[in-house]
Parts: structure tokens; C-alpha cells; sequence
């Protein structure tokens, strides 16, 4: 569980053990709604008065449960292919799932991906239906100004049909760019590969939205509305930031996949603290356990032959140098590269020196020295 600090706004609830929050930015969404669907909710019951904000509010709850709802999709969905899922933020770009990708495939990335916007998708079909049973159905368009619930409703149809489409639209960060990606990884059989791609995608995306929504009026001789042209410029640039971000991500994974963790696995003895330095062997570093088996430090083999030379009757756990959590890393083959070792010493804060390398049934293949890892990367970059 995160604690406060950590935690990304206000919890709200969890789903299947991932905890569901709304994001601390959630609000400015909310605002910004309030204000620019307000104004028009007036106009068309000027019967209402201020009353329209409220209306607008109900609205911008409405989205609010649309964005879980499709969240919850990619939640449920990762869940079911085996894969962790740590939390699910409603935030003012929408949302995200944070979920664990590394055992993921192709068809599991595009299937993550894709249940987002259908869900959106049943939602729209589901409003429209209410909405025919009611017997206006034109109001899905024109916003028929018959009764405030289905003005809500029809902006609900809408709003949702149109993340639908536009989370399909084919770049990073939207779900069909996972999509792109994930076809360019199952073509390629290179993820990072597929990241580039979908970024580059992304990008493209992003330019044509703004193209669309404000160079489109002025090529018919309108004026874009100050409305039109604020949303374009926030949904453009968080288009551009993220697709930057998915290229560059992809380009350092790159760079990883150029470094084998065989390449710089060094061997390793298991000591307990009370073990003498001089009954171990030479020229190996030394991983240091408490008495429950956990490994908390490590002596390098050329501190390991210091003090063998000056006190060779000296403890282990008098020369070893204690290691940040997390240390140790699970990597499946050593010929996998090294992005598992990268996160491992990411998550210690980059203040591991060393670390311990186990494979998934937890057989000690080696230890790997953090400088060896950053010369490694440095050279292939």
C-alpha cells in the first residue's frame, strides 16, 4: 500500500487488491470542465442560471466514472493475463494503470490496450439506448434541451464516444498507440523497437489534432473558438510530451537489449556474518547473510584479499559493505540483458554498489558490480 506521501491523490477504493485513486491533478480537469461546458449549458436552458455550473459539475462527475470505468478495462484485463497491477489514478489527462509489464506479449500489450476504448464504446451504445427508450434519440447530437437528465445524458454519449475513437487513434501515449507497438514488436520481435515506432506515431497524432481543431476553421475562413483552441493546445501537448516519452523509452531500451547480464556476472560465495574471511575462497566477491538467509552486503574480492593479508581471522561482516533494498534482481536466463538489473538499481536509489543476481527459482547465478553495469551501457550508448 502507499503510504500518504507516496500516494499519487485520494484513495477511493480498490479493485481485485490494486488500490484506485483520483489524482491530486483531477480537479483542474474538473474546473476547466465546469467553466467551458458551463457557459453552454446556460445557453441552452437559460431557465437554469447558475444552475448550468452545477449541471456542468454533474458532468464533469459523469467523466470522472468514465475514465475509472475505462481504467478499471485495462486493469481487470492485465489481471486476468497474470500480470501485477499496482495501482489505477484517474488524473486531469484521463488516467493510467500502473501494472507490471515484463512478462507481457504482444497480443497481452494489444489486448490491455484495446479494452480501454470498448469499454468507453459500451458505455456510449449503453447511453444511446437510454436515450432512445426515452424517445429523443436526436438528442445525442444536438444536446436537445428537453430535461437536464438528458442533456447530461447525451453529453455522456458523446464525451464517451469520442474517447472511444480518440484512444484508437494510432500513437503513444494513447491505447492504440499500444496497439502500433505492440504490432511492431510481434513483426519485429523487438519491444523497444515497437515503443519508437508508436512515438514517432505519437507525434504525428499529436500535430494533426492541432491541425484538425484549429487549422481547419481557419482554412474554411472561421475563427477557432478560444474554447477549441485551449483544448487543442492541452491535448496536443500531452500528446507530444508522452510520445517523446514512449521514444525515448524505447531508444534506452535499446540500448540495454546491446548488454547481456552474462557479460557482467562475476562469481559470488553465500557467507553468514560469522563466517572468517579466511576460510572462503580468493578472488570472488562475497555476499554477506543474516541468519535467515537474507543477503544484506557484499565484500569485493580485493577487499576480501586486504584484509585476509593484515587480520585473517576477521568476520565477513567486518568488511562488508552493506547494500540499499532492493539488491538483488531476478533475471530469467544470462543471456537476457540488463533493463531488470537497470530497475533494481533504480528502485535502491542508484546506491547499490553491487548487485546480487538470482533466477526465477531463486539459483544464485552471479553478482554484478554497479560500475561494471554503467561502463557497460556508456560504451554501447
Amino acid at each position: 500500500m502507499a503510504s500518504a506521501a507516496q500516494a499519487p491523490g485520494l484513495r477511493i477504493g480498490s479493485l481485485r487488491g490494486a488500490p484506485v485513486y483520483i489524482g491530486r491533478s483531477w480537479p483542474i480537469i474538473a474546473i476547466i470542465i465546469i467553466f467551458t461546458f458551463g457557459p453552454q449549458v446556460t445557453n441552452l436552458r437559460p431557465d437554469l442560471g447558475t444552475s448550468g455550473y452545477l449541471v456542468a459539475a454533474a458532468f464533469a462527475i459523469l467523466l470522472l466514472l468514465s475514465v475509472l470505468v475505462h481504467e478499471a478495462a485495462h486493469a481487470l484485463v492485465a489481471q486476468a493475463r497474470g500480470m501485477a497491477v499496482h495501482q489505477v489514478v484517474a488524473d486531469a489527462w484521463g488516467g493510467h494503470t500502473s501494472f507490471d509489464q515484463d512478462d507481457t506479449s504482444p497480443a497481452t500489450g494489444a489486448l490491455v490496450a484495446v479494452v480501454g476504448p470498448l469499454a468507453n464504446a459500451v458505455l456510449a451504445v449503453i447511453g444511446w439506448l437510454v436515450l432512445q427508450m426515452q424517445g429523443d434519440g436526436s438528442a445525442v447530437t444536438r444536446f436537445d434541451p428537453i430535461s437536464v437528465p438528458t442533456l447530461l445524458l447525451s453529453a455522456f454519449v458523446w464525451a464517451n464516444g469520442f474517447v472511444a475513437v480518440f484512444n484508437l487513434l494510432p500513437g503513444l501515449p494513447l491505447d492504440g498507440g499500444y496497439l502500433v507497438s505492440s504490432l511492431v514488436w510481434a513483426a519485429t520481435g523487438s519491444r523497444s523497437k515497437g515503443s519508437v515506432v508508436a512515438g514517432w506515431c505519437g507525434r504525428i497524432v499529436a500535430v494533426l489534432a492541432v491541425l484538425w481543431a484549429i487549422g481547419l476553421p481557419l482554412l474554411h475562413g472561421q475563427q477557432p473558438s478560444m474554447i477549441t483552441t485551449v483544448w487543442a493546445i492541452m491535448i496536443g501537448g500531452f500528446l507530444w510530451f508522452g510520445a517523446g516519452a514512449a521514444i525515448n523509452r524505447g531508444q534506452a531500451e535499446q540500448v540495454l537489449g546491446k548488454v547481456q547480464v552474462g557479460q557482467l556476472l562475476r562469481p559470488v560465495f553465500i557467507a553468514t556474518g560469522q563466517t572468517p574471511l579466511s576460510s572462503l575462497p580468493q578472488n570472488a566477491d562475497i555476499a554477506v547473510t543474516a541468519p535467515d538467509g537474507t543477503p544484506w552486503g557484499v565484500v569485493p574480492a580485493e577487499i576480501a584479499t586486504q584484509v585476509r593479508a593484515s587480520q585473517p581471522g576477521l568476520a565477513v561482516e567486518s568488511a562488508a559493505l552493506r547494500q540499499p533494498q532492493p539488491w538483488v534482481a531476478q533475471v530469467d536466463d544470462p543471456q537476457a540483458d540488463v533493463s531488470q538489473l537497470v530497475r533494481v538499481y533504480q528502485a535502491s536509489g542508484g546506491a547499490a554498489s553491487h548487485l546480487l543476481v538470482v533466477n526465477g527459482t531463486g539459483q544464485l547465478l552471479g553478482i554484478v558490480r554497479a560500475e561494471d553495469l554503467r561502463v557497460a551501457l556508456n560504451a554501447v550508448a
